[in-house]
């Protein structure tokens, strides 16, 4: 198979599970108040009236059910049940490798569903932080062990890789988690991350096998998918919200298929390319830290939720809620784009790009803590 993966592959892929999230977000959004699923608005809170939760259900259906047919359609055709000239082509010959990946499908599948039903239970009745914590960190656990998906990065201590690549993925499932606090936000900037991760994947050789990486760019443009359709419900005035449940399971799928995905062999010549999730979700991570940063500084528990989020700092710099969501979206993809050019610049070109996704990101805490500086001595001179 070519290295170029066609339009028409990623069109196929994407459009089964946009149109599954746009149905049953229509559904959720109907049943959700039945089912106790209702965020009312609160001081910590932007929106003013009650929304329906549960859109995480419609995004995982979205991601699931395609897969499920998909599952079905590759057994029949393993069997012969299937006419041959029925598939595509360029996916005949991928049949047996498919096939091979369904256990680690179904196993992500499956982990991705337990922290869908954890996030749903919060969403419902509120959990505590350690039991989520427990849970999350649990999942990571199992499927790093099981599975063994980790990251190397070329390390060679295997207790090290295995601890980074548990806390990675926490620390992206709570990343979205965070970043879930305006209209259209966190399964934004996800959409942007996954589609930009699948670029990677698809349009750069595996240094194994000098093919496009079809099964975790596939399962990422499925995601982009779900993402959009739900989005279209998402979009200021929101009128669905994916909650917990949504932001668990679209963390960790990202989290996963960055340690399912090859970046770089250890005879290849630009090692440096394991740095590109970092480039494309350098946003999530800059919020997940700075927040926390933020409630340790003021003495406050670092899970207690409040409104420091990166777009509430913007939203007090002055901009709107709109004009906010749209430089994370920005900001998201100029870091983003910097994964794509790894593969195309050596080790110093490399060193560049980082420097560059550190200036945008250092530019941005700089204005950001001038805004809050200004509007805290504007607040103590109006109380004198």
């Amino acid at each position: 198979m070519p290295t170029e993966v066609p339009l028409w592959f990623v069109a196929a892929v994407v459009a089964p599970s946009l149109l599954t999230a746009l149905a049953a977000a229509y559904l959720v959004r109907r049943w959700a108040p039945r089912w106790g699923l209702v965020d009312a608005p609160g001081v910590r809170k932007v929106h003013v009236a009650p929304t329906p939760l549960g859109g995480g259900l419609a995004i995982w259906l979205a991601v699931v059910l395609p897969f499920a047919v998909g599952q079905v359609v590759l057994w029949l055709a393993a069997a012969g049940l299937v006419p041959g000239e029925w598939l595509p082509a360029e996916a005949r010959p991928h049949v047996g490798g498919l096939l091979q990946r369904t256990p680690q499908l179904w196993s992500l599948l499956g982990a991705g569903t337990v922290l869908m039903f954890l996030g749903l239970a919060d969403d419902r009745w509120g959990l505590g932080w350690k039991v989520r914590l427990a849970v999350q960190f649990g999942v990571a656990a199992a499927c790093v062990s099981l599975q063994d998906w980790r990251l190397t990065a070329f390390l060679h201590w295997p207790l090290l890789t295995w601890l980074l690549s548990v806390l990675w993925i926490v620390a992206l499932i709570n990343s979205f988690n965070m970043l879930d606090n305006m209209d259209a936000l966190s399964a934004g900037v996800a959409a942007i991350a996954a589609g930009l991760l699948a670029a990677v994947l698809l349009t750069t050789p595996a240094p194994d096998t000098r093919q496009p990486q079809l099964f975790v760019g596939g399962f990422l443009l499925v995601l982009v998918g779900a993402l959009v359709g739900f989005l279209w419900h998402n979009r200021p005035v929101a009128k669905l919200f994916m909650g917990d449940a949504g932001s668990y399971f679209v963390g960790f799928c990202l989290g996963i298929c960055t340690l399912q995905a090859t970046f770089a062999g250890y005879e290849s010549t630009s090692q440096h390319t394991v740095l590109a999730p970092l480039c494309v979700l350098a946003v999530p991570l800059y919020d997940l830290t700075t927040v926390l940063w933020i409630r340790v500084r003021e003495g406050r528990s670092p899970f207690q939720a409040d409104k420091s989020h990166f777009s509430h700092r913007l939203v007090e710099l002055g901009l709107s809620k709109g004009q906010a969501v749209l430089t994370i979206y920005l900001t998201t993809a100029t870091c983003g784009l910097g994964a794509l050019l790894l593969y195309r610049v050596d080790r110093t070109g490399a060193a560049i790009i980082m420097l560059m996704i550190l200036c945008v990101l250092s530019l941005i805490a700089i204005l950001e803590t001038t805004g809050r500086r200004n509007l805290f001595d504007s607040d103590r001179e109006g109380r004198k």
